[in-house]
């Protein structure tokens, strides 16, 4: 999916420092390996000192990936002064009306393991349930901003599968072990970190930041 910005004087210069607004150590694992060309650019907010606070966990209160993910982007631009690129995912499942969606984050009541406290709620969501009202999509909305009110860009990722019975691999994040991807023909639990990134919604999505930052016209 194309991205979507008619304010092209937003690229950062190459020798500019980009904040990429998360804290997840799986997100950030995965997209320092996606953006790997770009890696002497990209810090993250515990690389600038920024402290987790209260505000910062009312963010994600946006109708949308994209909105959620503007939020983000704009709100670490107001503090770090930096050009901000933020994220929001989620996985969206047939059975369950495009649920967890933007709750996937926290869609188990809270836990201290909040990853497989989700993939069990899930697994009890869909007991008795195959076939179609299996499938699912992953989706990525990343919100690149060089100033807080600046126009966002913006890029999208997806990709598609079903979810598992039961969880299979212990590779990736979150739901990954459960979500059983039809471009590998594996969980993205079993699959190695480049192949999943090569099909994953959020490589799908930075990569196209990526290309957009590259692209000279």
């Amino acid at each position: 999916m194309s991205h979507n910005s008619s304010n092209y004087n937003a690229k950062p210069l190459p020798e500019e420092r980009i904040l990429v607004a998360t804290r997840s150590v799986g997100k950030q694992r995965e997209i320092r390996s996606i953006l790997s060309p770009l890696d002497n650019m990209i810090v993250f907010p515990d690389d600038l000192g920024l402290q987790e606070t209260a505000e910062e966990e009312r963010l994600e209160r946006g109708a949308s990936y994209t909105e959620n993910a503007t939020l983000k982007a704009r709100h670490f631009a107001a503090l770090s002064g930096l050009p901000t690129l933020a994220d929001d995912s989620g996985i969206e499942v047939a059975q369950l009306h495009g649920g967890p969606g933007i709750r996937s984050k926290r869609y188990a009541p809270n836990s201290e393991d909040q990853d497989n406290a989700n993939n069990e709620f899930l697994i009890r969501q869909l007991e008795g349930c195959d076939g179609k009202d299996r499938a699912a999509v992953y989706r990525c909305a990343i919100c690149f901003v060089r100033h807080e009110h600046d126009r966002p860009v913006l890029f999208e990722g997806s990709c598609t599968g079903y979810i598992l019975e039961t969880a299979i691999g212990d590779g990736g994040f979150g739901y990954d072990p459960l979500f059983f991807s039809d471009d590998l023909q594996m969980s993205f639990g079993l699959a190695s970190r480049d192949a999943k990134e090569a099909v994953s919604h959020r490589g799908r999505a930075f990569r196209r930041f990526a290309e957009w930052i590259a692209d000279g016209s």
